[in-house]
């Protein structure tokens, strides 16, 4: 092998020589510089910073004490449960619609007892839902309202002018807004409702109307009944298509895709029990919706 060329080949001038020589300085340079120089940027200091980190603290412990406060339970008079509420409670369609039927003669249960002889709810669900009960005054204190009967007899008794109670289907605006607590704008918003449904079917869809109070609702199911119509057009479910099921007011388009799949694959949905299953169903309203369906 030829040494002699080799070396030659590695012998740099004077201007080469000069040439390594300040690449080796500016990298030992940049090397130094690297080391002992900090180019971390200065953290920027902000005067609210512990202002925020404080109420950011107090927040935090008013979240944590809400986080184990026990709910509020508030106590209800048993006479007025509703089909939403009973079935909250854990009671079933048959035992809810004893009580309705009950309290369409006009009677009242006084007890948890005799509110189990009407609805025939098992004893495990009474013991849970019984110390919720509420009744009026006047039940709880009887031996008081005997003592005084004589008082109330000696009154003079002002005849009540008798309700005339109409189908809230065929209530003008005008028969609305004789209601107290009825304006203008909450009239026209319960007529809106009942166009875009076809017609009331129960009173308990005044809950779904926004704006009206408890108050007002009351005072709605006191002058008005649902009556409805003969010719109400209703929905049939097993030939219904997916644009006519959407557009149901207690369907949306999700669910009315998941009714269309469950007919495909399962054949005619026979009653709302079936329709129940399927996912998304607003079982809460069950008993209302079933009144718009042919099945």
């Amino acid at each position: 092998m030829n040494f002699k060329g080799l070396i030659k080949d590695l012998k740099f001038t004077n201007h080469q020589r000069t040439g390594i020589f300040l690449l080796f300085a500016i990298i030992i340079v940049l090397q130094t510089i690297y080391f002992f120089i900090d180019f971390s940027l200065p953290e920027k200091s902000f005067p609210q910073k512990e202002q925020w980190l404080s109420l950011q603290s107090e927040i935090d412990a008013v979240k944590l004490a809400k986080s184990k406060e026990k709910p509020k339970v508030y106590l209800f008079n048993p006479n007025f449960i509703s089909d939403y509420k009973g079935y909250k409670l854990g009671m079933s369609i048959l035992e809810i619609d004893r009580l309705l039927a009950f309290r369409k003669e006009n009677k009242y249960v006084t007890s948890a007892k005799e509110f189990q002889d009407v609805t025939r709810i098992s004893d495990s669900l009474l013991k849970v839902i019984s110390p919720l009960f509420k009744f009026p005054d006047w039940i709880q204190d009887k031996s008081n309202f005997k003592t005084n009967k004589k008082e109330f007899v000696q009154k003079p008794f002002l005849k009540k002018e008798k309700i005339v109670v109409l189908d809230i289907n065929q209530a003008s605006q005008e028969d609305l807004v004789k209601i107290y607590g009825i304006g203008e704008a909450l009239s026209l918003r319960i007529l809106k409702q009942k166009a875009i449904l076809g017609c009331f079917v129960s009173m308990e869809q005044m809950d779904e109307v926004w704006g009206l109070s408890p108050e007002v609702i009351s005072e709605l199911n006191t002058h008005f009944k649902v009556i409805i119509p003969a010719d109400l057009k209703k929905i049939s479910i097993n030939e219904a298509s997916l644009k006519e099921l959407s557009q149901f007011s207690y369907f949306r388009y999700t669910l009315a895709k998941q009714i269309v799949t469950y007919r495909s694959m399962n054949g005619n949905i026979n009653n709302i029990e079936d329709l129940s299953k399927i996912k998304g169903f607003p079982v809460d309203k069950a008993k209302i919706i079933s009144l718009y369906l042919e099945f």
